[in-house]
């Protein structure tokens, strides 16, 4: 839930660009994300999405634009204690056991949190003695969440977090990530899973071919996509008939369920239940995230092939 509180942004970024060599991995990005918001980054391989969350944690510089996180440069709220970052890429410090890598960790920061709490909070708690050369890929994702979350930030950034992680590892995580957030913290996270983004941020933004396509909440992205879909009983169905029906502009079959792409639906289904009486079974449903974002980032993305 966003904050009303009165200060500076929790990040604002200002005409964007950065460039590796000649490709072009954002550009023109103007984004304003307010302390306490949770949002969601979508978007395809090549979006630049990462190269946005580096620059955002002062790991890439950019090559025009401004970007501040809670009114100060990404370095300085970094060397705060203020931001903590979960990247998909590098790999964990050898030769230390989880909890002793998160503990090292947890000295840098001038107000951690309790290390036992936060093995516990992350689900890492059953495996903090084990070294980190030893752990599953669901394991190290949960470590390198405790290692972003120990310094109590006051914004998290998280790279694609569930990945690697079973669907009850996935659960656990945004059970965490709820809670959290409801403390007040900032949280920004990519994902390629969309129903996390649908069930669990405030806001959804849209990245393709290095710019925002779209940025709203889910209802609202969803609303972008249009139309509406009759799924119906009717064995035995003759398609041509049904395309024709007003305010349809697609049919197919699926066993001995008809499913109609709608552009009027109210005027789609009318016509259904007059020229198809024994339709049965009969639901009307609107587009979905998933519909929506792939209206949204179609296109030519051989324009961009960012990281």
């Amino acid at each position: 839930m966003a904050s009303t509180m009165h200060g500076p942004p929790g990040i604002l970024v200002s005409g964007l660009h950065k460039s590796y060599g000649p490709v072009e991995a954002v550009r023109g990005v103007d984004l304003r994300i307010d302390p306490g918001e949770t949002v969601a980054l979508l978007g395809p391989n090549g979006a630049g999405k990462s190269t946005t969350i580096d620059v955002v944690l002062g790991l890439a510089q950019p090559d025009a634009g401004q970007v501040s996180v809670f009114g100060t440069t990404p370095a300085d709220a970094v060397s705060a204690g203020r931001t903590g970052g979960m990247l998909q890429t590098g790999s964990l410090i050898e030769g230390l056991s989880v909890r002793e890598l998160v503990t090292m960790v947890a000295s840098l920061y001038p107000h951690p949190l309790d290390v036992g709490q936060v093995l516990e909070t992350t689900g890492a708690e059953s495996f903090a003695a084990q070294r980190t050369t030893k752990l599953s890929g669901g394991q190290a994702q949960r470590a390198r969440f405790a290692l972003a979350l120990v310094g109590d930030p006051d914004l998290l950034v998280l790279d694609e977090p569930t990945a690697a992680l079973d669907v009850e590892g996935r659960h656990d995580f945004w059970g965490s990530m709820r809670d959290i957030a409801r403390n007040g913290k900032t949280v920004v996270f990519a994902t390629h899973y969309l129903e996390e983004a649908d069930a669990y941020a405030d806001r959804i933004v849209v990245m393709a071919r290095g710019r925002v396509v779209a940025d709203g909440p889910a209802t609202q992205i969803k609303a972008r996509a249009g139309g509406r879909t009759i799924r119906a009983t009717l064995p035995y169905a003759d398609l041509g008939a049904l395309r024709a029906l007003p305010g349809v502009t697609g049919a197919d079959l699926r066993g001995e369920a008809v499913v109609l792409a709608c552009s009027d639906s109210d005027s789609a289904l009318w016509a259904l239940h007059s020229a198809f009486p024994d339709a049965h079974d009969i639901e009307v449903r609107g587009a979905g995230l998933e519909d929506a974002f792939l209206e949204l980032v179609s296109g030519d993305q051989s324009e961009v092939a960012a990281p």
